[in-house]
């Protein structure tokens, strides 16, 4: 696992969650901040993509981690997707079942009618 999805330093894997985290923290904010704002959903991958390299840079900056390793930038492009696709579906399940209780109920990270 050492090699697939952080880099074989001493202290990769506890970078790679740090990083991992903080990164995390800035998609579920960005996915929730989409929804918010009745963007589609679509537009979570370029938010993402931006976000992945700024990862990846603070990788190179802080940990002398390799910058242009297009391995690492999709290995986070992956997991900053699916934590951004969480915010998102789970913040727009809440806004269609307050927006419009009348004809809306939410279940889990989805709605459904009434």
């Amino acid at each position: 696992m050492s090699g697939i999805l952080w880099t074989d330093t001493d202290n990769g894997w506890f970078v790679f969650v740090l990083l991992t985290v903080l990164g995390g923290a800035a998609a579920m904010s960005s996915g929730r901040a989409l929804a918010k704002t009745w963007s589609p959903l679509w537009l979570i991958l370029p938010y993402m993509a931006v976000l992945s390299a700024a990862v990846q840079f603070l990788h190179f900056g802080l940990f002398q981690e390799e910058l242009l390793s297009i391995h690492y930038y999709l290995v986070t492009l992956v997991i900053l997707l699916a934590v951004a696709w969480f915010g998102y579906k789970s913040m727009r399940a809440g806004q269609m079942a307050t927006q419009y209780s009348w004809a809306f109920e939410k279940v889990g990270m989805n709605w459904k009618s009434r």
